[in-house]
């Protein structure tokens, strides 16, 4: 009971979410996005309103724990407007972050397009982000019903110091934040970036960036 009270809870915060919204406001009641159009817009193209169904603000399975066995101990399960063609032009979406115990980590990165609202509805979370220059860490951890705000644009992370599986639930004021994983983006970017330049950017030998690099090898798909 107290988890789906818990569960609740953040839900409620993300929904207050909206009046903050980074996304441009609608002009009408809803702009359910039409998957099938060819029309490229800032967003999603509006589906015709006679069509829409109750399918179209709908999504089940948040509920479901997500599989942690991976080099992270993390899964992130993102309800965005690819997932709710309701969401469209709404300016909200959520997430259900999965965390292993005992360093499962949700590995350093930042939403462009999203300040991040995290709620922890079970175990204990060593979270932080990192402001601009001079690049200030503002870290805390949480336990079961805390609350952290991750501002936009802005570098941070999720990580599990505790003994039980970790469930953040988190609020975007974006119906599609977007992530930029970073080691993923600089080690693993397609094309690669000269290790010439992340050997001078790191200051390490190119042996050592060439490694890292292989680490996380090139995506076949954007």
């Amino acid at each position: 009971m107290a988890f789906y009270n818990v569960f609740l809870f953040a839900f409620l915060v993300v929904a207050s979410s909206q009046a903050f919204a980074s996304d441009p406001s609608p002009l009408q009641d809803f702009c359910v996005a039409d998957n099938t159009s060819q029309v490229i817009v800032n967003g999603l193209v509006c589906k015709n309103p006679n069509v829409v169904t109750p399918e179209d603000f709908f999504f089940q399975g948040l509920d479901k724990a997500g599989d942690t066995s991976n080099k992270l101990g993390s899964s992130v399960n993102r309800v965005n407007v690819e997932k709710i063609a309701g969401l469209n032009t709404l300016g909200i979406s959520i997430a259900r972050i999965d965390i292993a115990p005992y360093g499962g980590l949700n590995a350093p990165h930042s939403h462009p397009r999203a300040t991040e609202i995290a709620t922890v509805v079970e175990g204990t979370v060593y979270v932080g982000f990192v402001t601009s220059n001079p690049n200030k860490l503002f870290a805390k951890v949480l336990n079961k019903g805390d609350v952290f705000i991750f501002p936009e644009g802005l570098i941070h992370f999720e990580f599990n110091i505790g003994p039980v599986p970790a469930v953040v639930l988190s609020g975007f004021s974006s119906q599609n934040p977007g992530v930029v994983t970073i080691a993923d983006a600089i080690f693993g970017s397609n094309p690669s970036i000269s290790d010439d330049v992340l050997a001078k950017a790191f200051q390490l030998d190119k042996k050592t960036v060439d490694w890292l690099q292989a680490q996380f090898p090139i995506p076949t798909t954007y």
